[in-house]
């Protein structure tokens, strides 16, 4: 699995612990596509609650998608009830508009995953069981999180989220894999921005560029990550791993720069999916099907100390 794949796999379409753990829950529907399981701890008094969003293609609440489970969102939920922190996390539209046999990637938009945060966002606000409501957003949750907690969130935080728009993140990761491509793909995103339309990319580029995405691309193209963390009055916190094979830690410090009150966490051997990596790549991408390896306990750790602050 290159990094190409994994990134573009929406456009392709698209912990467990030694001891079992009984988890108070409530599966939740916000329509009209938004279906979650709301973990909640027991206790008195209101707590916080923490919005987890997933990542690119079709994810489901636990952060997996097709053949790849490696229960990233999931373990990281688990770890903040520990912690007496609520979670509110969710499969992608995407998810069920599959199950319903109705995909049709021309209909899709960037600006549908942000309509669906914000239900989520207003579904909980009113709700007196929750003293704060925290988004986190992983990888391309992170720019869909951090417009909808500009609708009333009391905190936000980026899990591995590009500091680019995405035509350069992606033209970025181009040239390190293909440099041949970059001038190719460079133009093709001109194009697209400027016309709406792009049809001189290489066929090599077809995963990204052919027609039926393209409204999609375009529209996610609209949005820069550091204008909209920019407009953020609330506590931020940034983190990225620097076993990060998708998203570099370049990627961090580009928001933090546009957010320089926010806080920054670089954590050593923590991969794209919040797993430890001691070894090489290999290992990197074989942990993307490691549905029981955990997530670090550092992450789970800054997690509630920015939540409960």
């Amino acid at each position: 699995m290159n990094k190409l794949i994994i990134v573009f796999a929406l456009f392709i379409f698209g912990n467990t612990f030694s001891q079992e753990v009984n988890y108070i829950s409530e599966e939740i529907s916000i329509p009209p596509l938004v279906e979650g399981t709301l973990l909640l701890p027991e206790t008195s008094a209101p707590i916080p609650l923490v919005i987890l969003l997933g990542g690119s293609g079709p994810v489901d609440r636990n952060g997996n998608q097709g053949l790849s489970k490696n229960n990233s969102l999931r373990f990281l939920a688990e770890g903040l009830y520990a912690n007496n922190i609520a979670t509110f996390r969710y499969d992608k539209r995407l998810v069920k508009i599959m199950k319903m046999g109705a995909m049709d990637e021309k209909k899709i938009r960037f600006a549908h995953f942000i309509e669906d945060a914000v239900s989520v966002l207003t579904h909980f606000k009113n709700d007196a069981r929750f003293s704060s409501i925290v988004i986190a957003g992983h990888s391309q949750g992170s720019l869909v999180g951090m417009i909808a907690a500009q609708s009333g969130a009391d905190g936000f935080i980026s899990l591995a989220g590009a500091g680019q728009e995405i035509d350069d993140v992606i033209v970025d990761q181009i040239a390190k894999q293909n440099p041949a491509l970059k001038d190719n793909a460079r133009t093709s995103f001109d194009d697209l921005r400027v016309n709406g339309v792009a049809t001189n990319y290489s066929p090599l580029l077809a995963s990204i560029f052919r027609p039926a995405i393209q409204p999609f691309i375009f529209d996610w193209m609209q949005y820069d990550p550091q204008e909209e963390i920019a407009k953020l009055d609330i506590p931020v916190l940034i983190v990225n791993g620097d076993k990060d094979i998708q998203v570099q830690v370049s990627e961090a410090e580009k928001l933090h720069a546009a957010k320089p009150d926010a806080q920054l966490v670089i954590l050593p051997k923590m991969n794209h999916i919040f797993k430890k990596i001691e070894g090489d790549d290999l290992e990197n991408q074989k942990s993307y099907n490691e549905f029981n390896r955990p997530v670090m306990p550092e992450l789970i750790e800054i997690v509630s100390n920015f939540v409960k602050q």
